[in-house]
């Protein structure tokens, strides 16, 4: 596993793995991530093998405002509020998914997505073609990572091409809301206070 501080590596050479099937660890604003393309069924799969993830769960995105189209059916107009007010930032989103999606991306015909706060993962998703997986770097039932050293606990031994260290992040995971219905659901309390009734 490659590592590299976050202010020193070149994000065209990230991207470049990305597109090549690589697999990333990475900073966001709230914690490390895991990032993959988004359409690659191989590696979705492999992650959910390598997390021990539940087959129930999907794997959230960090998204452009251009790639909304590529996974969405249609924004809710409640959403376009959320998405005016509070991104860049940490909230995700849950908006309905375009068919025929890959399966660990969508759940109940919802993905869920957000356009990271000011952090490497912005720097990123704002250069990427493509949206990239944004699940936590953990094993599924244990903390998150806020840390390169908890993530080389969880992985040291595996499959990651580029470990792209952001030292000590805050450890709070992003918020989440349920746009696709109105009046829109808090799924969980994060890193983020939302006001659900300004819309």
């Amino acid at each position: 596993m490659k590592i590299v501080k976050a202010e020193e590596i070149d994000i065209i050479e990230v991207l470049k793995i990305l597109e090549n099937d690589g697999i990333i660890i990475y900073p966001t604003e709230t914690l490390y991530g895991i990032g993959v393309k988004y359409d690659s069924k191989k590696l979705l799969r492999k992650l959910f093998e390598i997390k021990k993830r539940p087959e129930e769960k999907s794997f959230p995105l960090i998204v452009n405002l251009q790639h909304l189209d590529l996974i969405t059916e249609f924004i809710p107009s409640i959403a376009k509020k959320f998405i005016e007010k509070y991104w860049p930032g940490p909230l995700t989103l849950l908006l309905p998914a375009k068919k025929n999606l890959p399966k660990r991306i969508t759940k109940d015909n919802k993905i869920a997505v957000r356009m990271p706060g000011e952090s490497f993962a912005l720097k990123l998703i704002q250069l990427s073609q493509f949206p990239i997986t944004a699940t936590s770097a953990n094993i599924s039932g244990y903390p998150a990572a806020d840390c390169i050293e908890t993530v080389m606990k969880y992985f040291k031994d595996s499959f990651i091409d580029l470990l792209i260290d952001g030292g000590k992040l805050p450890g709070i995971p992003s918020t989440i809301v349920d746009a696709t219905v109105d009046p829109p659901q808090l799924i969980r309390k994060g890193a983020i206070e939302v006001d659900l009734s300004f819309y």
